[in-house]
C-alpha cells in the first residue's frame, strides 16, 4: 500500500506510547488519523497536538473489549472520514510477573479481553469495511517480540502476543487475493510508560486485591558474585540504550505498510533468539525417512498444510531513514 495520502487510519490506543508513535507517524504521511483510546484527557491532548501540526485527526473514546462500541466508533470513523483503509490494532495491556499459574483469573481475564480479544474485535469489526470499498487497505497488529522469543515470568503476555503473530499470519492468508495486507508487529523494547498505563486502565471488576497482585518483572542485576575477594562488579551500562522511541517505532510501522510486511521487526539485536527458536523446531522433528504415500497426500491435496506463500514474499527490509 504505497500511496497512504488521504487515507486513513484507524488506531487503538492511539493516545500514548507506541500506539501514538503510530498515529503520528500516519499524521507525518498524510493520513486522516482516528486516535481510539479509553483515555478522554490523552485523546484532548494529542488530538491538539495534530491539529497544531496541521495533521487531520479525529478521537474517539473506545474499549476495545466493548463490541457494541467498536461498531459505534467504526460508524463514526466513517461519518468523519468516510473510509477507512488501515488498521492499527495497538491497544494493549500487561499483568505484571508470576509463575503461568500463580496468575489470577482476573489477571488472565483482563489481559486476554484486551491483548487478543480486543484485536479480534477490530478485525471483525473493520475489515468487512476495508474490503467493501474496495481500494487498498491494511491491517497491522501489535504483537511483541515477547510472541516470538517467550520470557519467563510473563507467560500471559507472551501467549496472547504470540497468539496475535498467529492471527495475523491467518488474516493476511485470508485476504491473498484482495487489496487489503496484514502485518505483525514485533517491536523489542520502546520507551513507553506501559505497565503504568496497563493499571491505569484495568477496569475495577479486574483488579486483583493486593495480596493477590502479580510482581512487576525484577531489575536486572550485575553478573558475578560480589561477595568474592576481590571481585569489581562491571559498569552498568545505560539501559536506555536498549530503547527505541515510539516515534521511531511508528516510522517502522509505515513503512511496513508500505512495503506490504509480513513481520515488522525493530531490532536486529533479536535475529538471534528467532534463528534460535527456528533451529529448535526444526530440530524436532524425527530423523527418519518420508512416507511416499503422506508426501503425496500433502503435496498434491493439502499443500495448506505444508507450503503458504506469505512466508515467501517477506524480504528484508534496509536501514530505516528518520
Amino acid at each position: 500500500m504505497q500511496n497512504l495520502q488521504g487515507k486513513t487510519a484507524f488506531v487503538t490506543g492511539g493516545a500514548s506510547g507506541i500506539g501514538l508513535g503510530i498515529a503520528k507517524a500516519c499524521g507525518r504521511a498524510g493520513m486522516n488519523v482516528v486516535i481510539a483510546d479509553l483515555r478522554q484527557a490523552l485523546i484532548d491532548e494529542t488530538v491538539k497536538w495534530f491539529g497544531e501540526k496541521g495533521y487531520s485527526a479525529h478521537g474517539i473514546r473506545l474499549d476495545v473489549t466493548n463490541r457494541e462500541a467498536y461498531a459505534k466508533a467504526a460508524d463514526e470513523a466513517e461519518r468523519v472520514f468516510g473510509k477507512i483503509h488501515v488498521l492499527v490494532n495497538n491497544a494493549g495491556v500487561e499483568v505484571g510477573s508470576a509463575k503461568l499459574w500463580d496468575f489470577t483469573y482476573k489477571d488472565i481475564d483482563f489481559i486476554t479481553g484486551v491483548n487478543f480479544l480486543g484485536i479480534l474485535n477490530g478485525i471483525k469489526t473493520i475489515v468487512p469495511r476495508i474490503l467493501a470499498h474496495g481500494e487498498e487497505g491494511h491491517v497491522v497488529s501489535t504483537a511483541s517480540m515477547s510472541g516470538v522469543s517467550v520470557v519467563p515470568g510473563a507467560g500471559l503476555y507472551c501467549a496472547t502476543k504470540g497468539g496475535v503473530i498467529a492471527m495475523m499470519e491467518t488474516l493476511a492468508s485470508d485476504l491473498t487475493g484482495t487489496a487489503v495486507g496484514a502485518s505483525a508487529f514485533c517491536p523489542g523494547p520502546v520507551q513507553t510508560n506501559f505497565a503504568a498505563n496497563s493499571t491505569q486502565v484495568r477496569p475495577e471488576g479486574l483488579k486483583n486485591d493486593a495480596s493477590a497482585a502479580a510482581a512487576p518483572p525484577p531489575p536486572p542485576t550485575p553478573t558475578g558474585d560480589s561477595h568474592t575477594a576481590g571481585f569489581v562488579a562491571p559498569p552498568m551500562p545505560d539501559f536506555s540504550k536498549a530503547l527505541i522511541s515510539p516515534e521511531e517505532a511508528g516510522e517502522r510501522v509505515v513503512r511496513g505498510i508500505r512495503r506490504g510486511d509480513l513481520y515488522i521487526m525493530t531490532h536486529p539485536e533479536f535475529a538471534g533468539s528467532v534463528s534460535a527458536k527456528n533451529g529448535a523446531m526444526l530440530r524436532s522433528f524425527p530423523d527418519e525417512p518420508s512416507d511416499p504415500e503422506r508426501v503425496n497426500i500433502f503435496e498434491n491435496f493439502f499443500t495448506f498444510l505444508t507450503k503458504n506463500p506469505i512466508y515467501d514474499a517477506q524480504t528484508t527490509p534496509g536501514p530505516l531513514e528518520l
